[in-house]
């Protein structure tokens, strides 16, 4: 009794196959993205003054407070978003760029951007990731740095007569070692002809000179709080929204060659790429004909022959040395063909050789030893087609 074939089959699906590699695929993309962005969305953990920090001299508070209270704010990443109309918050750090700061004053020339002064010398609290503890004020020479560079003015410390600051209507308890300039018409006052909040002449810039009014550490009392609010809401055009700016603190100007791959003007080459890689895969999915025989290593017949010895003899080095046999050879094979005498040999040889040339004097004798002369392949083969030529014509002079 014979048992059944079995027919073979296939342990998956193709379907399912092409599904699993297409998933795969999507995943490594989408990993790749992720890794190559995920630093420009990545929360600081040492603290400072930026937007996303929650530590005390941190924005962070202020960003929640705003979304909780409907203004959802958006955060200028990159050149493009500083183009937006909305108010712009521009919180300044001692490490930021100076550069980067004149890019922003550049751009937002006709733009309502509120600029917050620095304060604060802090170092991180490596117990506890985000926090930072406070140090001591920054020097007045630091500060003043950063506002020369938006206004013509110099900061000033010290609450004198001033213990409470109106804020559009909120009373709110001065903060320590208060920072202020020199304005005859303040925005909000911190005494006679002192400024908190000051307007740029000529341009729609505001100053912040304290940032402990608005910072995370300002916002745990409720009264100031509510004061940040009616300040956000007194700069605001026409009640627009607010846009917190990230480009200072390093957003946008990390590139690398993942960037490169994935934005414009490369973006178009990885198309390109990926494109020409899948009709690759795809062409290797099918044979286009038969399947190609191995061939032997050492081919039959007589030019194989020939043809393995010359690499034999390439390779041993030993193809200068063959041009006086050849000549040899060529001597023989002349002398047979046109009926030499037997016994001839040598010079007795190429002499009755000659004597058959009556074109030319010693004819065969210059070209045998032009032959023996050779020292490299192209006059070894030169030598080679004038003795045959000249054979080939005196035997068919002689029929």
């Amino acid at each position: 009794m014979s048992v059944p074939a079995i027919e073979a089959q296939a342990p998956f699906n193709r379907r399912t196959l092409f599904w699993g590699i297409f998933a795969s695929l999507l995943a490594a993309a989408g990993f790749f993205l992720l890794s190559t962005y995920a630093p420009d969305f990545r929360q600081p953990s040492d603290g400072g003054p930026t937007p996303l920090s929650s530590g005390g001299t941190g924005y962070a508070g202020l960003v929640k407070w705003l979304r909780l209270t409907g203004d959802s704010p958006s955060m200028a990443r990159n050149e493009s978003d500083l183009a937006d109309p909305a108010l712009l918050i521009v919180t300044i750090s001692p490490d930021s760029d100076p550069e980067a700061l004149g890019r922003i004053i550049e751009l937002r020339e006709e733009l309502a951007t509120l600029f917050v002064l620095p304060k604060w010398q802090t170092m991180p609290l490596w117990q506890h990731e985000g926090w930072e503890m406070k140090k001591e004020r920054l020097p007045d020479s630091v500060i003043n740095a950063w506002l020369g560079r938006i206004a013509n003015a110099k900061i000033g410390v010290g609450q004198g007569t001033t213990q409470q600051l109106d804020i559009d209507g909120n009373k709110v308890a001065a903060p320590d070692e208060l920072q202020w300039v020199a304005d005859e018409q303040p925005l909000i006052a911190a005494g006679n002809d002192k400024a908190v909040l000051t307007e740029v002449e000529d341009k729609p810039f505001y100053i912040l000179t304290d940032p402990d009014l608005i910072n995370n550490a300002g916002l745990k009392d409720p009264e100031k709080a509510a004061a940040a609010l009616g300040l956000i809401a007194l700069l605001q055009p026409e009640s627009g929204p607010v846009m917190f700016d990230l480009t200072l603190h390093g957003a946008g100007r990390k590139y690398d060659l993942a960037k490169l791959l994935v934005e414009p003007p490369f973006l178009a080459l990885t198309f390109t790429i990926l494109i020409a890689a899948a009709l690759a895969f795809l062409h290797g999915l099918g044979r286009f004909g038969p399947a190609r025989a191995e061939s032997r290593a050492i081919a039959f017949g007589k030019r194989a022959l020939v043809d393995t010895t010359a690499m034999l003899l390439r390779r041993a080095g030993r193809l200068e040395e063959l041009g006086d046999r050849y000549a040899a050879l060529a001597r023989v094979r002349a002398g047979a063909l046109l009926g030499a005498p037997q016994g001839l040999q040598g010079e007795a040889l190429d002499h009755w050789l000659d004597s058959r040339d009556k074109d030319e004097t010693k004819g065969f004798t210059t070209r045998a030893q032009a032959a023996g002369e050779a020292k490299n392949l192209t006059q070894m083969n030169e030598a080679a087609e004038r003795l045959h030529d000249w054979t080939a014509r005196r035997l068919s002079e002689r029929r």
